[in-house]
């Protein structure tokens, strides 16, 4: 599904270049569920930016779904989000004065779905996370965890190939976290692929696998003894 080598990214700082990423070679196979840990600067977020195609690698080739991810304008890049990816953020990035059902179907609007069509579906993925009674509520009326599972929502609503969630529990206390966590295994289990950047040990042990950065190259990958969220 993902198949990245000799990954490097580095940033101009100035007079000097900052090398974040460092020849990672990196793959993962469809339907796993993985977590991405490391500590502030290890790399963790840049890797998910290019995974993300919100940023460029400079060197090295990314194949997603056997798609070479490369020379993109930024067209050609939010067609290719609009059709692989599935994005699930910390600070939920809700539209604050839509409802849940109207977030739900953004993508489906951005993909020329009809109204009604839209609709449907994203009421019948709020049922999935749970929330098809809290459809009209705006992010405002929900809880943290709430909020989170609309966002889950609006991201598989567009039925993504891959998932990528970044510290997507990381606003949230630990009883509403596993219960996040216990949905995204469910979705896991439902045979989607799913990246999980994260610093907190106890959600990489909710994962198949746990890769580790630092300083910008793996120092672990292993399969992982899932433990149950919930």
């Amino acid at each position: 599904m993902i198949k990245i080598k000799d990954l490097h990214k580095s940033y101009k700082m100035g007079s000097n270049s900052l090398h974040v990423l460092k020849g990672i070679n990196f793959e993962v196979e469809e339907g796993e569920l993985v977590a991405i840990m490391g500590s502030s600067g290890s790399g963790k977020s840049t890797l998910l930016n290019i995974l993300g195609m919100l940023d460029l690698l400079d060197k090295g080739t990314y194949d997603l779904d056997g798609v070479p991810i490369k020379d993109l304008d930024e067209t050609k890049a939010a067609n290719y989000r609009n059709k692989f990816l599935g994005f699930v953020f910390q600070s939920f990035n809700l539209i604050n004065y839509k409802t849940a059902l109207e977030n739900v179907t953004l993508p489906l609007y951005y993909q020329g779905f009809k109204r009604k069509e839209r609709e449907e579906e994203a009421l019948r993925y709020l049922d999935n996370v749970g929330l098809k009674e809290w459809a009209t509520h705006l992010p405002s009326e929900l809880s943290g965890g709430q909020k989170q599972r609309v966002a889950i929502a609006r991201a598989l609503v567009s039925k993504p190939k891959v998932l990528l969630a970044d510290e997507p529990t990381g606003a949230l206390d630990s009883k509403t976290s596993k219960e996040v966590m216990a949905l995204i295994q469910k979705i896991n289990k439902d045979g989607k692929t799913i990246l999980i950047v994260t610093h907190e040990e106890d959600i990489a042990k909710m994962c198949s696998r746990i890769v580790r950065l630092k300083d910008g190259v793996i120092m672990e990958d292993k399969k992982n003894k899932m433990v149950k969220a919930i």
